[in-house]
């Protein structure tokens, strides 16, 4: 992050220097993370330096290079903010490309190196992109059982090979497609023998996947949502590195939600719904060692579905 950025960043945060930061496991990294309608900038040690009331019901955080985030202001808005704290672009989906009076949701969002921004409609079945005056220039329909604005898909990633890797929760897979809607790599994720459970807390389960990413080696590192758990599965479909609700000492997951990669390999795991006692973001190692913990109860709550890491050195894939 430019230097301008991260000092703009500090100066719009000395009304609040006071407010109560983050349990932080070491000085590790920044995160900036999304809970009770606002989205918050906590620097290394934990101390929250920046905050945006301007959101609600956000499931996606991207930063940007030039130090602006894209979230959801609701359901059906996605929204660029600087750091002033100023909204200097948004879409509304539900009244724009044929949407108007049509009951949709948007959970999953990107902007793409060419300036586009990829959405996807939940409800309508598609994910489209749009420049950035709104124009409709890239579309195609999603494939699920059964069509629902609140359940279709959680998170979804432009591949670098043109491909778009799909999250459908409601229907527990994980699907790939072309730029022309075709399936070309589809994952059911299991659920290992045990009955599913209502609850969005430890004690629920299932396969309501939220989030995937293609690693560069061609497998798939998969959050399965309230499957509580973390996959790393191959091209043939074979799960090659896992973790489960109670592998990490004195943690308990419950709906695993965010995934980064850093450049170590190192994993950075979102956890959401696992109450106060729990982290909601994991820094695990290939050994399965915990290496990093953020928790906040103050600023941030139960729900943090949406946060990422920023300013660090190297290309984080999320």
């Amino acid at each position: 992050m430019k230097s301008f950025t991260l000092l703009a960043l500090t100066l719009t945060c000395l009304s609040f220097a006071s407010v109560q930061g983050a349990e932080v496991s070491s000085n590790r990294h920044q995160v900036i993370a999304a809970d009770k309608g606002q989205i918050v900038r906590f620097d290394e040690s934990g101390k929250a330096v920046w905050k945006c009331d301007k959101v609600r019901s956000v499931h996606r955080i991207q930063q940007l290079e030039n130090g602006n985030v894209i979230v959801q202001q609701g359901w059906g808005k996605i929204v660029e903010i600087d750091p002033s704290g100023e909204i200097v672009w948004e879409y509304n989906a539900a009244n724009s490309n044929g949407n108007k009076g049509k009951k949709l949701e948007v959970h999953a969002f990107q902007r793409l190196e060419n300036g586009n921004t990829m959405i996807v409609e939940n409800g309508i079945g598609r994910v489209i992109e749009v420049d950035a005056n709104g124009k409709l220039v890239h579309q195609f329909n999603y494939k699920v059982k059964e069509l629902h604005p609140h359940r279709d898909v959680r998170q979804a990633h432009k591949l670098s090979n043109g491909n778009y890797l799909v999250c459908h929760e409601a229907d527990g897979r994980v699907t790939e497609y072309t730029a022309d809607g075709e399936i070309v790599w589809d994952y059911q994720v299991p659920l290992f023998g045990k009955e599913p459970a209502n609850g969005h807390g430890p004690e629920a389960f299932g396969n309501q996947v939220f989030n995937a990413l293609r690693l560069p080696n061609g497998n798939t590192l998969i959050a399965t949502g309230n499957g509580h758990s973390v996959l790393e599965v191959s091209p043939e479909k074979k799960i090659l590195w896992e973790i489960h609700q109670n592998d990490l000492s004195g943690i308990t997951l419950a709906w695993v939600t965010s995934l980064e990669v850093l450049p170590n390999g190192n994993i950075i795991i979102g956890n959401c719904h696992a109450g106060p006692e729990n982290p909601q973001l994991i820094e695990v190692n290939r050994d399965k060692e915990v290496v990093w913990t953020f928790r906040d109860f103050e600023n941030l709550g139960n729900a943090t579905a949406a946060s990422a890491t920023v300013g660090g050195i190297g290309k984080v894939l999320r």
